[in-house]
C-alpha cells in the first residue's frame, strides 16, 4: 500500500480500540505501510471528532471496555448517519458470531485479534471499497436535490407519470423526462435497471 501511488492515500483510516498496546502496534503497522491514519480509545471519541459524510475506512474494536459504547454500537450509530465509512471489525474468539452477524447488516469484514497478517491482506480490499464509495458520494453530489428525487423513483421502476405526481410539489412528466436525461447523463447510466442496481449498492447514499 504504497502512499505513492496507492489511489487510497487521500482516505480517511481510523483505528478504534480501547486497548493501547493494540493501537499503538496497529498505527506502527499502518504507518509503516504508508497509510495515514488516526487512532481512538473509545467510539465516544472516535464519534464526535468524525464527520460522518466522509468516506474512509475505520479498523474497529467490536468489544470495548466496561462503560464505552461497544464496537456495535458504534456501527449502528454509523448506519443510523447514513455514513459512507466501511467498517473492518476487529474481534477476538469468543466473538466471532457477533461479527458475522455485523457483516450481514453491511460491515465489510472482521479479523479475530491479534491476526495483524490477516488485518493487512484484507485492508487493501476494504479500502477499495470505501474508495468505491468516496466515488459513488462525488457522483451523487453532481445531481440536483430534484434530479436526486427523480432519481430515488425512476429506480424503483415507476413511469414518468406516476413520478410526476409524486414529488414534492408535483410537475409534469416532460418535466421527470428531462430530470431523468439529466441524471442519467451526470451519473452515466443507460437505463433504469443499472440506476437501480447502483442506488441498491449505495443505500447509504442520502438525499
Amino acid at each position: 500500500m504504497s502512499s505513492r501511488n496507492s489511489p487510497h492515500h487521500k482516505l480517511n483510516l481510523y483505528v478504534v480500540d480501547d486497548d493501547e498496546a493494540v493501537r499503538r502496534s496497529l498505527m506502527m503497522l499502518l504507518f509503516a505501510s504508508g497509510q495515514p491514519v488516526q487512532a481512538f480509545a473509545s467510539g465516544e471519541a472516535f464519534l464526535e471528532a468524525l464527520d460522518p459524510q466522509q468516506p474512509g475506512c475505520v479498523i474497529l474494536d467490536l468489544r470495548m471496555g466496561q462503560g464505552l459504547l461497544s464496537g456495535l454500537e458504534v456501527f449502528e450509530r454509523l448506519l443510523g448517519l447514513h455514513s459512507p465509512l466501511v467498517v473492518l471489525f476487529l474481534s477476538g474468539h469468543g466473538e466471532i458470531a457477533m461479527a458475522i452477524e455485523a457483516v450481514k447488516k453491511g460491515a465489510f469484514d472482521w479479523v479475530v485479534k491479534p491476526n495483524t497478517a490477516e488485518l493487512l491482506a484484507k485492508l487493501p480490499q476494504a479500502l477499495d471499497a470505501a474508495q468505491a464509495r468516496a466515488d459513488a458520494l462525488t457522483r451523487w453530489r453532481l445531481l440536483t436535490p430534484r434530479e436526486r428525487e427523480v432519481a430515488r423513483h425512476v429506480a424503483l421502476g415507476r413511469p414518468n407519470k406516476e413520478v410526476a405526481r409524486m414529488l414534492d410539489p408535483p410537475c409534469s412528466p416532460r418535466s421527470v423526462e428531462s430530470h431523468r436525461a439529466h441524471l442519467f447523463a451526470k451519473l452515466d447510466f443507460a437505463n433504469d435497471n443499472e440506476l437501480g442496481r447502483w442506488l441498491q449498492h449505495h443505500a447509504w447514499l442520502q438525499d
